[in-house]
């Protein structure tokens, strides 16, 4: 008898927010601690690339933090279905915001800001949070097989306030370039440091080459839109913050902008310089908190198929396109 994939997420979605905390929490640690001792193909793979991310861990060592990165990843799934029940107060006492004041001000301006984020901590929570006590988010969601599973994905982001635009879906660049330009105050966060679109951008990312998304860069060269690089990664709660949040575990949101290009770049050269310019900063991020980040696929060029590999890049060079100012887009 196979497995309905798409009613199991739908039963946890439902049940989950009634579930005791300690028991959820449990739960996901256990799940987590099992995956990690089969050691599959995503466990391998997370060690691959936290082995590059902390070169100065021996292969033990590198080992247990991978039990940490998948207890962080499990915590994330654990907390998502969860997330609908809670209120207001808790999710505002689980976010602690770090340079808040760097988008802020474009908000208070009326502008739409542009995120790169990486998968790292709980994104969710943190656009829960945002989209309440910043400004409405707007961003892209990867269609996800089975179909169902996806549809329960866009139910729940639906119900915590977030617009997704399934990626796939039209053209997603041109909405998310209307979005920001006529769209008013917003966030726009895109996940990014995978590429999803065969369209990405080649980047050093500790010291070794790897492929990710060029949408936040060609997004803010389009429409003059700010972008900041935006790091979550988990923190233990304590006293009064943890009573109100009702959970031992809260995220540390670090906004960091980047700085526009300088006009001398080559235009051809613009989303390259960029996009390598957040990922700069991203990477800190991950160094700092490697077990937040929930990498388990292939993005170093060394890791994948050659021959696939220089397919993608020959359809990149077909699909490249550029749209009227100049900026190359996706």
């Amino acid at each position: 008898m196979s497995l309905d994939v798409g009613a199991l997420y739908g039963f946890a979605w439902r049940h989950a927010p009634r579930l005791p905390g300690p028991l959820l929490r449990g739960a996901a640690a256990l799940g987590a601690d099992v995956a990690w001792l089969r050691r599959g193909s995503g466990v391998r793979r997370l060690e691959a690339n936290l082995a590059r991310v902390r070169p100065d861990l021996s292969r033990s060592q590198v080992r247990r933090l991978s039990r940490a990165g998948m207890r962080s990843y499990l915590r994330y799934f654990s907390e998502a279905f969860a997330l609908s029940g809670a209120s207001a107060e808790q999710i505002d006492a689980r976010v602690r915001a770090v340079g808040l004041e760097h988008v802020v001000r474009h908000v208070q301006d009326g502008r739409a800001v542009v995120l790169a984020l990486g998968h790292l901590g709980n994104w969710d929570l943190a656009g829960a949070w945002a989209t309440r006590a910043v400004a409405p988010v707007t961003t892209v969601a990867e269609r996800l097989e089975p179909p169902e599973v996806f549809e329960e994905f866009l139910r729940f982001r639906e119900c915590i306030g977030l617009r997704i635009l399934p990626l796939g879906d039209g053209d997603v660049f041109r909405e998310l370039v209307r979005v920001v330009r006529t769209g008013g105050p917003g966030l726009v966060p895109l996940l990014a440091d995978r590429d999803l679109t065969h369209s990405g951008i080649e980047v050093d990312l500790f010291g070794r080459q790897a492929r990710v998304a060029a949408g936040p860069a060609a997004l803010s060269l389009a429409t003059g839109a700010p972008l900041v690089t935006t790091v979550i990664t988990y923190e233990r709660l304590h006293g009064e913050r943890r009573r109100r949040a009702r959970t031992p575990w809260g995220i540390c949101v670090t906004f960091d902008p980047v700085e526009p290009v300088a006009d001398d770049v080559p235009r051809a050269e613009r989303v390259g310089v960029l996009t390598q310019a957040w990922v700069d900063r991203l990477a800190a991020g991950i160094a700092a908190s490697s077990q937040d980040w929930h990498m388990l696929q292939r993005i170093f060029v060394e890791d994948l198929d050659p021959e696939r590999y220089a397919a993608t890049k020959a359809r990149t060079a077909q699909r490249a396109t550029t749209d009227r100012d100049g900026t190359a887009r996706p």
